[in-house]
């Protein structure tokens, strides 16, 4: 399994009704926690149901607390757009 491919598996318990993940390790070369393969910088936007009446801080303890341990190694740095579907509605 990948890592993109764990990752997704660990969010699934936040039913995600959208999930755009990208690896942006390579524009991130020579710079912190890069290393060859990547894997450690990336971006994501998810839209749940779950996000509802919680804080943007609270989202993205709920989206670490889901990585768990990938969060130290061998995730280095995760850019998170957390919103509901009423949000991502608003932004299209």
């Amino acid at each position: 399994m990948t890592l993109a491919e764990t990752i997704r598996q660990r969010l699934a318990p936040l039913e995600p009704l959208s999930l755009d993940l990208v690896d942006e390790s390579s524009q991130h070369a020579g710079h912190s926690g890069w290393r060859e393969g990547g894997g450690t910088h990336w971006r994501l936007a998810i839209v749940s149901a779950r996000f509802a009446g919680q804080s943007p801080v609270a989202r993205h303890r709920m989206v670490y607390q889901a990585i768990g341990e990938l969060m130290h190694n061998p995730i280095h740095a995760l850019a998170i757009t957390a919103s509901t579907p009423e949000e991502a509605k608003g932004k299209q």
